[in-house]
């Protein structure tokens, strides 16, 4: 499972900290505390789980399940999350899947993704 990590929960008490000199002084800014929580939310539900037959894309009000046989290709985005590519050429986002997991997701996926660290003289051949 790939997700956002843990420690990110402390920025929503962060700003929850921030918020509550502001969020006093005047009836009604207790709504600011809406984005604390909306932000907690979001770390906690947005993640990718994998298996050896689908993906599930999870989101903060959704999700989708994509068979492997329906992957065309993983989309690589540099600094964002991957994509994967489906064979009516539409695209779902892996949400917290970034470049640096291909290697975990090429393994989990059973053969389906290349893995980019592998060499092509790694592996051994009987003589």
């Amino acid at each position: 499972m790939f997700r956002i990590p843990s420690p990110a929960l402390l920025a929503s008490l962060t700003i929850a900290i921030c918020v509550t000199p502001v969020a006093w002084t005047v009836p009604g800014l207790q709504a600011l505390y809406l984005v604390p929580v909306g932000y907690a939310v979001w770390v906690v539900r947005n993640r990718t789980t994998v298996d050896s037959s689908q993906l599930v894309a999870r989101s903060t009000f959704g999700k989708r399940v994509v068979a492997w046989d329906d992957v065309k290709a993983i989309k690589v985005v540099p600094k964002g999350w991957l994509s994967a590519v489906l064979k009516d050429d539409s695209q779902v986002r892996l949400p917290a899947v970034r470049a640096m997991h291909l290697s975990a997701l090429a393994s989990v996926s059973g053969g389906r993704v290349p893995d980019p660290e592998a060499t092509p003289g790694s592996v051994e051949s009987p003589e």
